[in-house]
């Protein structure tokens, strides 16, 4: 599943990677109510659209979009303007004019979280009160909220959105856009999903259309594109990225249980000395090369990758595990 009724979602990715392209696509699958997206099911819906920028480059896609699927009408709706939502007058300013539209949106998108937040996305306080408007929003109106975020600008920051990491831990659903190199295609990869199994990756690639009756000053027709699923093309560095972090998730579950499995607030904690002994241990590295594991800042290794996709944090003289999907399974025994 990859949009779900009634949450709260995110799908971020780097500027100009086609986080934009892939979230219209499914959007604009539902409001017209076209029967299926990548094989799966499609319900129709109703979407407004919150736009923080770019309204003439979001129609001409919407019309590409339109002329490549042969699609008519659409149940949905584009704002003039972006307001501080996480401030009490802008989520005033947004439910008033959701009351007066004479309907009730399925899905409100909101592109980008930028463009619609006050304060610094880096702060825990700012981003709560963004997602509280959000959530309000989602409760109010029964709806699905879908914020469009950025990545950060590190290699290593690709895989989460920009700023605090509450972000993460509000989400029921977060998904990366994560563009190809040279001519590969845009991977869609859904890292968190509250209630289901995480959906196998989709590959879409960018097909350009022009647009019938549209021309710019110079007489010349105006294109746009449009996503069109394709074959994932193996991608080595992605690749290897996802087994390195699958390897590290079962090296420290295996560690906390071999270790006393101890407890820091509730969630999977291990001591670093406790972890430095079960690297030299059981998993036969030099002292030297366990110490490398355990530091944070090496982003490649046990400690580091692990923190940074936002698994575990540093905490008292050790570790403690943060996600929450892992945690309910360790502590519930699972394997």
């Amino acid at each position: 599943m990859w949009v779900q009724k009634q949450a709260l979602m995110m799908v971020h990715g780097p500027s100009g990677g086609g986080k934009t392209f892939v979230t219209l696509d499914w959007l604009l699958h539902i409001a017209s109510g076209r029967p299926e997206w990548a094989g799966l099911k499609v319900k129709k819906g109703t979407v407004l659209y919150l736009a923080g920028e770019g309204h003439a480059g979001l129609r001409a896609r919407i019309a590409a979009w339109k002329h490549h699927h042969q699609v008519q009408h659409l149940d949905f709706y584009v704002s003039r303007d972006a307001v501080d939502l996480n401030t009490p007058e802008g989520l005033r300013r947004v439910i008033e004019a959701i009351e007066a539209l004479g309907f009730i949106p399925d899905i409100i998108a909101i592109d980008t979280v930028h463009r619609h937040m006050v304060g610094d996305e880096n702060s825990a306080a700012d981003t709560k009160t963004f997602i509280d408007a959000a959530d309000t929003l989602k409760k109010r109106f029964n709806a699905t909220v879908l914020l469009v975020h950025h990545t950060g600008n590190s290699d290593e920051a690709q895989h989460r959105a920009r700023g605090s990491s509450a972000w993460r831990g509000a989400l029921d659903i977060e998904i990366s856009v994560v563009p190809g190199k040279k001519d590969a295609p845009i991977r869609i990869v859904q890292r968190k999903s509250k209630d289901a199994e995480l959906a196998p990756h989709v590959c879409v690639q960018l097909q350009g259309v022009y647009i019938p009756g549209w021309f710019d000053d110079e007489g010349e027709q105006i294109s746009s594109a449009v996503p069109v699923i394709t074959e994932c093309d193996s991608d080595e560095a992605k690749d290897e990225h996802d087994k390195a972090l699958v390897g590290h998730i079962r090296m420290i579950q295996e560690a906390w249980r071999s270790t006393g499995e101890e407890l820091f607030e509730g969630s999977p904690y291990i001591t670093k000395s406790a972890l430095l002994s079960f690297l030299i241990n059981n998993k036969g590295l030099s002292e030297s090369s366990a110490k490398q594991y355990v530091k944070p800042s090496q982003g490649k290794r046990l400690i580091g990758n692990l923190i940074n996709n936002d698994i575990a944090k540093e905490a008292l003289n050790g570790f403690v595990i943060v996600e929450p999907a892992m945690v309910s399974q360790l502590r519930l025994g699972k394997k």
